[in-house]
């Protein structure tokens, strides 16, 4: 049963609870792992309210902050003209837009996932696992083994590191403090430029993770190449499979320490991109501001 004062703070301000859940159902629903299909949408639900019913108490203090007898404003107009526009153009509007925020935070973090997926198919062919695509829960797609596989690794690394802790606070409740609609809108270029860069990253760190396997996996099969010429009555071709599969096998054995490494440095630093950009479009919510 809801406790009497959380439903009435939730009452009180409900245009901006919905506004803040809104954000955090995208967010959610974009987010790797938590927009796994497997998670009910009544848990996705559940988790956005909370959510916003947590960050409510700040959110009412920059919203309040200067303004003239306390009166809490947003993009659209008072908390009390809002409140009977619920159901108005203005404040589907402004739904849509909390809506992209949380996206765009959800998809950056989806873009630093897809990195360790595609560190792993860049060796996949030339290991021998070329034809070994599966269904891989974490990305919903089908994704070969090697992929899948670092997907695994990257979804326990950031869970062990409170990636889900520093995607909530660090991510939604700081976005909460410093940017609407409004300073997504001025700031767009700058917001349209970390998508873009995160992409051009993706591919650098992808393949400066998978290049110790993929150079080595190289020389393997040129060398092998090389003694099948030589000797053409040994026929090393044919075992050239499992030599490849042993080769990646055991780099990946020896590399594994340092691949963790690699993956808590990108995961951290997409993480403290996103903070950059609260930091160049975002400010404080004042009176005219969410």
């Amino acid at each position: 049963m809801i406790d009497g004062g959380i439903l009435n703070s939730i009452l009180v301000f409900g245009p901006v609870f919905l506004l803040i859940a809104a954000r955090a159902l995208a967010m959610i629903q974009v987010s790797p792992l938590l927009s796994n299909e497997a998670i009910p949408i009544v848990v996705k639900l559940a988790l956005a309210g909370l959510a916003a019913f947590a960050v409510i108490p700040t959110a009412e203090v920059f919203m309040a902050a200067n303004s003239p007898g306390g009166v809490v404003t947003l993009p659209g107009g008072t908390l009390s003209d809002l409140r009977h526009e619920v159901f108005s153009l203005r404040f589907g509007l402004l739904v849509v837009g909390e809506a992209i925020i949380g996206i765009i935070i959800g998809f950056y973090l989806t873009i630093i996932f897809a990195t360790f997926s595609t560190a792993g198919q860049f060796f996949t062919l030339q290991m021998g696992f070329g034809a070994s695509e599966t269904f891989d829960p974490v990305a919903q797609v089908e994704n070969p083994l090697m992929g899948q596989y670092f997907n695994l690794v990257s979804m326990l690394i950031f869970l062990t590191i409170g990636g889900f802790h520093q995607l909530f606070l660090g991510g939604f409740w700081r976005s909460v403090q410093t940017i609407n609609v409004i300073s997504l809108l001025e700031g767009r270029e700058h917001a349209v430029w970390m998508l873009a860069s995160g992409l051009s990253r993706l591919f650098l760190d992808a393949i400066i993770i998978a290049m110790p396997i993929i150079g080595t996996l190289f020389l393997t099969s040129l060398t092998t190449g090389l003694i099948s010429k030589a000797s053409p009555q040994i026929n090393i071709l044919s075992e050239g499979f499992p030599i490849s599969i042993m080769t990646a096998f055991l780099l990946l054995l020896a590399s594994l320490p340092f691949m963790i490494e690699a993956f808590t440095r990108v995961l951290d630093s997409g993480f403290r991109n996103i903070q950059v950009l609260y930091t160049q479009i975002g400010r404080q919510i004042t009176t005219g501001g969410l």
